[in-house]
C-alpha cells in the first residue's frame, strides 16, 4: 500500500517521509545552494527577477465559461 502524501500541506514541518522522499535529490540541490551562495547574491538574484517580472507585459486571462 503507498501512502499518498502531500508535501506542501504535511511536510510544513519536515519531510514526513524522511528516506523514502521522492524530492530528496531537489533537497540536496537546494542545500548545496544555499550554503555556497551569499544572502546578497540572492537577493540581487531575486530583484532581478522582481524587475523582470514588473517589465513583462500583462497576462490576459479569459475564462473557459465566458
Amino acid at each position: 500500500m503507498e501512502i499518498t502524501v502531500d508535501c506542501a500541506k504535511d511536510c510544513v514541518n519536515g519531510c514526513v517521509l524522511g528516506e523514502k522522499c521522492p524530492h530528496r535529490e531537489h533537497a540536496a540541490e537546494a542545500s548545496q545552494f544555499i550554503k555556497e551562495t551569499s544572502l546578497d547574491k540572492m537577493l540581487e538574484m531575486a530583484e532581478a527577477a522582481r524587475l523582470k517580472k514588473l517589465t513583462e507585459p500583462p497576462k490576459w486571462v479569459i475564462p473557459d465559461d465566458f
